[in-house]
């Protein structure tokens, strides 16, 4: 057994008899390989022999043959034949002798301390018999007969001198025996050290250990210090507390786990200290250090040069409203430059609620099915191949808000190596219920764009001011915590914080191509437009329908003879078309359809009366396709005005003159300026501008975190008041959002603060109490 010293214990003395065991099972495999190796190696040999044996046959046999022949002139090979027929029977009795095998084979014994190469004596074995067994080097000498070499193994054989190959191979193995007893011996040693180290006291470890109570409490204060010198407590109080609850592990601190170049931190002794041990701890763990308390300043770094862009909506095809057709042609043309890696991400509703969204009686069994139809849908209007990705989050449709609702942490589904940045449609609708991780934590980079005036919509409803003033102020919140950007697409919108207002929405390139075709009509001196005015929009009163049908009851009799026909689908249809009938209003109505339909072409006025919408897309598709629009003078419509056919009416005697105006006159063409400013290559070069999104995008990597030298900057672990503030306003809203009773009391669907199980089976997703448990202490 082998003695490890006086420390080592009974488990020890175990583990090292069990390895010596180990150690000699395998001797023993070894000695019994290399028997096997040299038995199959004497039977190569005996065979070469007996096929030496009848090659010598096969040659003396021809020789005689040879002899036998009638006499004629004798070449020159059949004389040097007859002159060595007396030397070959001398070299194949020699050969033959059974001594001769005995000689070469009798030092070949295995042996069972000793490892040597197989290989090796194998090649040597077969090369010296090769050598022995009489192969003739015979040449020609100038034209003269031959002339063979003399075998000097053989004479030496016959001189009584040891044969020189056996004394080489014999020398080779007792150097190998003596190199393996050594092997053995260091190996032995080894193990020796290692059952040493087994068995070592917990003591003596170097493990790092854990961070204890006190210097946790320390570090707390240390970190909170900016939000603390807000509550008025000073710097000097801070100090001291941190400097009170080290001083009592001064001597525990560990200082080996760094090098000692970076134990000179500027600041005071015992803070310099704790960051430190801070330090050695993350170090030990693996964990690298990513900022503050209150921050979480460095993101996730991405694999590639690419940068991943995730545009995250609220709407999906085929429900044809903003935030579903928007969000992606945004997502198409931002990956259309190939510099970034485009993925939209949007909701995907179980049957049941595909059934009262989309339209039509489309559903779709699975998201696979549903995103075929999305880029069908988007191939057919841009004319190339869109490159990026589609996924889909769970979403939940509400009756009473007439809009899908997220249901449990929309960041989840966007991979963490992906979390780059991210391009929130409609950023307070996302959060209202997001209970979940921060937005501005997992991602770089958030950039909301708001498309909807909810505050328009929820002053409509019952007890709406009220409604209106609370959410107002949880739209502020949560466009603040989540967002480092805000577009607003019109001033229709109500001011957020970080926010500016520029229209970042094109229109459908076919549109455009509508337009051109209207225009070449036009200088042909064809007629363009057959048909008088219409408008188009979801039925519902809040999107213009009240105003359109006040607008022409009170001015009824000054547009006598005036027709307008509607198109569109929607909860309010039956009541809108009764109340136009009630009041004899010259209104057709037709089932909703797209805005690019050809028989929507001939039309020459669109008439949009809504103040509810931020900017409207069909104002600036019929602009796009070269028709007159009349419109209220309001925010939502300010980008519109340069355009010349874009009609604007203050009071209602003002919308009957601009009716009036558009149908007794022919609109002007679109200019290659204007004509861009419509498309959406424009609209994504200001979006890219306004969001700040190409100073991110051109930014570069910072240098990587130097693993083997790990450094602490103690400015970053400093936020600002801003930031403080905005990180607490984030940790607020996730705690009241985690009470179920709070959601249902504001509005919220049962059961959307995490998916259900129709979700799990749809989007192949673990249960939510599989992928989020809840641990106990």
């Amino acid at each position: 057994m082998i003695d490890v010293g006086a420390e080592s214990a009974a488990p020890g003395a175990g583990t090292a008899e069990k390895a010596l065991s180990f150690i000699s099972r395998g001797w023993r495999e070894v000695r019994d390989s290399a028997g096997a190796d040299l038995r199959l190696m004497r039977a190569r040999a005996s065979s070469f022999k007996s096929l030496a044996d009848r090659e010598f046959e096969n040659l003396l046999s021809s020789s005689a043959a040879v002899l036998s022949t009638p006499p004629r002139p004798s070449p020159p090979e059949v004389e040097f034949v007859k002159r060595i027929q007396p030397k070959l029977s001398e070299i194949r009795r020699d050969y033959s002798s059974p001594d001769f095998s005995r000689r070469v084979l009798e030092k070949w014994s295995p042996k069972a301390t000793i490892r040597i190469d197989l290989s090796a004596i194998r090649n040597a074995i077969v090369s010296e018999v090769d050598e022995v067994g009489a192969v003739l080097d015979v040449g020609k000498v100038k034209g003269q007969s031959w002339r063979m070499v003399r075998w000097k193994g053989v004479e030496e054989e016959e001189q009584g001198r040891e044969w020189e190959p056996i004394r080489i191979l014999k020398t080779g193995l007792k150097e190998l025996e003596r190199k393996s007893q050594s092997t053995s011996n260091e190996l032995v040693e080894k193990l020796k050290s290692s059952l040493g180290s087994f068995v070592k006291e917990p003591q003596e470890s170097k493990e790092v250990p854990p961070l204890d109570l006190p210097e946790l409490l320390a570090y707390f204060v240390k970190q909170s210090g900016p939000f603390f010198n807000q509550l008025g407590i000073r710097q000097d109080i801070c100090d001291k507390i941190v400097e009170a609850l080290c001083s009592r592990h001064k001597d525990q601190l560990m200082y080996h786990s760094l090098p000692a170049k970076d134990t000179s931190l500027p600041g005071n002794e015992n803070s310099d200290e704790l960051d430190l041990r801070i330090a050695s701890v993350l170090e030990s763990t693996g964990h690298h250090y990513e900022g503050g308390f209150w921050t979480d300043l460095v993101k996730h770094e991405t694999t590639d040069q690419k940068r991943h862009v995730a545009i995250v909506t609220t709407a999906s095809l085929p429900w044809m409203t903003g935030t579903a057709v928007n969000p992606l042609f945004r997502a198409a043309y931002l990956a259309k430059s190939a510099k970034q890696d485009v993925t939209l991400v949007v909701p995907w509703l179980c049957k049941s609620d595909q059934e009262l969204v989309y339209p039509n009686n489309l559903s779709f069994c699975s998201p696979e099915e549903q995103e075929a139809y999305i880029r069908n849908w988007l191939e057919e209007r841009i004319g190339f191949k869109a490159d990026f990705k589609i996924s889909f989050y769970p979403g939940k449709f509400s009756k009473e808000r007439r809009s899908i609702v997220p249901a449990g942490d929309t960041t989840q589904f966007i991979p963490s190596k992906e979390a780059d940045i991210a391009i929130l449609e409609e950023p307070e609708h996302l959060n209202w219920y997001h209970h979940g991780k921060r937005w501005t934590d997992k991602f770089n980079y958030v950039v909301g764009v708001v498309h909807t005036n909810y505050l328009e919509y929820i002053k409509r409803e019952k007890n709406g001011a009220i409604q209106a003033f609370f959410v107002k102020h949880i739209n502020n919140w949560v466009t603040r915590a989540y967002c480092h950007k805000v577009l607003r697409l019109s001033g229709a919108t109500q001011e957020l914080p970080k926010s500016v207002i520029c229209n970042v929405h094109g229109v459908n390139p076919k549109f455009l191509k509508v337009g051109e075709k209207i225009a070449a009509e036009r200088e042909q001196g064809h007629q363009a437009f057959s048909k008088g005015a219409y408008f188009l929009g979801k039925m519902v009163w809040a999107k213009g329908y009240r105003e359109l049908i006040d607008l022409l009851a009170k001015h009824k009799n000054d547009l006598e003879g005036f027709n307008l026909d509607v198109y569109g689908n929607g909860e309010d249809s039956r009541e809108v078309q009764s109340a136009a009938r009630k009041l004899d209003l010259n209104l057709t109505f037709f089932k909703g359809r797209d805005h690019a339909d050809d028989s929507l072409h001939g039309y020459k006025v669109f008439i949009n009366p809504s103040v509810s919408d931020v900017l409207c897309t069909a104002t600036a598709e019929a602009l796009a396709m070269g028709k007159f629009v009349i419109c209220a003078d309001h925010p939502s419509n300010d980008f519109f005005r340069a355009f010349p056919n874009c009609l604007t009416y203050k009071t209602s005697e003002d919308f009957v003159a601009k009716v009036k105006e558009a149908m007794a006159n022919e609109p002007q063409p679109l200019t290659p300026e204007q004509r861009y400013n419509l498309s959406w290559e424009a609209a994504t070069q200001r979006f890219m501008e306004y969001s700040e999104l190409d100073k991110v995008l051109n930014k570069q990597e910072s240098t990587s975190v130097n693993a083997d030298n790990l450094k602490i900057s103690k400015s970053i672990s400093m936020p600002t008041l801003s930031s403080a503030v905005d990180g607490g306003l984030a940790f607020a809203h996730y705690c009241l959002t985690g009470n179920e009773i709070l959601r249902l009391s504001t509005g919220a669907i049962p059961g959307t603060r995490n998916y259900s199980k129709q979700h799990c089976m749809d989007l192949h997703l673990l249960p939510p109490q599989v992928q989020n448990p809840v641990y106990g202490w």
